[in-house]
């Protein structure tokens, strides 16, 4: 039975899925492994567990099992082989950050989509570098089967004009200087649990937060991308974990005219050093944030809130009015306090929010008598990637 593999590469981490995809190609993929090793290039870590929640491994590696991408991969295959010998991956489905102008849909991986890949790794150069070191690795890994690059840009490639443009010379629209928007997986993913779960809202006007050490906001119509927080970069919009989220340009040319600081040291700053953990002198981990007893904590989640409540209005004013409000991602899914610090006093807008159902996190947390739905949808974009692996692997002769 054919098989395929999720892979989701960071900077210094691989996450995976295993999917059975059935006999005959048309059911919806069967998740049976998903793991994750991280600090790859250190001291790297392995945790992967069954679909029955069983615990295949949780444990340290040695430094030289996942030195990097490709020997983090090799690792991976071990855990897999032992797992299923007889398994036959078909297909394999990778996470890339960034499809620029030119991709608005999954991918089949060759030579020249994956040379244009490269290119872009300008645009997303945290992310991207990464994404394609496993790209590579699963090439030689697996020569036969079908690759499939699915990217986070693609959702939002629908967006009108207005909500894609800088105002700069137009040439730098041309040449690919616009709002690309992220995320695209998760919120592909939301939007089609909303379509299962509430079609009255897909049909209508709804803002995903997608709330993790990565953050941003889209706003849909009918489950399309109209807007979202991020633009050219992951850097823009909401602060993040470690991102600084939207910042003044003018912010940028001090730093160089007066800071004497190069681009090198600007994009460690802005990447590595701001958002959370910056305003805190912390942590990046919202958990410890909210248990630190300290003014600069506190004031680093206040911070984050009234960023997550601005780009509220801003978003429906971009719909046209609002009928929900989605939370996903690792805080919005699991932190009840900043679900309700986001919500609190935004009954000019029709939310109200229902204190035991958010404590208890229930799909709905809005009161019965809430205009906007407030929703709480756990994410999955290993779903979203194995699906387009499935259907490409389909459509090969």
């Amino acid at each position: 039975m054919p098989h395929a593999l999720t892979l989701n590469a960071g900077s210094s981490s691989l996450k995976f899925g295993f999917f059975e995809l059935g006999s005959d190609g048309t059911q919806d993929p069967d998740p049976r492994i998903v793991g994750l090793i991280e600090r790859i290039g250190g001291q790297p870590h392995l945790r992967a567990t069954r679909d029955d929640g069983t615990v295949i491994s949780d444990a340290p590696l040695p430094p030289e099992a996942a030195a990097d991408h490709a020997t983090a991969l090799e690792r991976m295959l071990e855990l897999l082989r032992a797992e299923r010998p007889h398994a036959q991956i078909a297909a394999v489905g990778h996470r890339v950050v960034h499809g620029g102008p030119d991709f608005a849909a999954p991918v089949a991986i060759d030579a020249a989509v994956l040379d244009r890949l490269t290119a872009f790794e300008p645009l997303a150069p945290l992310h991207q570098p990464f994404n394609l070191a496993g790209v590579r690795a699963a090439l030689a890994a697996f020569p036969q089967a079908v690759q499939v690059a699915c990217f986070d840009t693609a959702f939002h490639r629908h967006h009108p004009w207005v909500n894609d443009t800088f105002a700069l010379p137009r040439s730098y629209y041309d040449q690919g200087v616009r709002r690309y928007g992220f995320h695209g997986l998760s919120y592909e993913y939301i939007a089609g649990r909303l379509a299962e779960i509430a079609p009255h809202l897909h049909a209508g006007r709804v803002i995903v937060a997608h709330l993790g050490n990565g953050a941003s906001m889209c706003g849909m119509i009918a489950g399309r991308s109209i807007a979202s927080t991020m633009g050219f970069s992951a850097l823009d919009g909401l602060p993040m974990g470690t991102r600084s989220g939207q910042l003044d340009p003018g912010v940028v040319l001090y730093l160089m005219q007066h800071e004497g600081m190069g681009a090198d040291e600007i994009a460690d700053l802005l990447y590595k050093r701001s958002g959370l953990l910056g305003l805190s002198g912390l942590s990046n981990d919202m958990r410890k944030l909210e248990e630190a007893d300290t003014d600069a904590a506190r004031e680093a989640i206040a911070y984050f809130v009234f960023r997550i409540r601005r780009e509220v209005g801003g978003l429906a004013a971009a719909l046209g009015g609002l009928d929900a409000l989605v939370f996903c991602g690792g805080i919005g899914e699991n932190s009840a306090p900043l679900r309700q610090k986001v919500c609190e006093g935004m009954g000019w807008i029709g939310m109200e929010l229902d204190e035991a159902r958010n404590l208890r996190a229930e799909t709905r947390i809005s009161t019965d008598l809430s205009r906007v739905r407030v929703l709480v949808i756990p994410t999955d974009e290993e779903i979203v990637i194995a699906r387009a692996a499935r259907d490409m692997l389909n459509q090969r002769p």
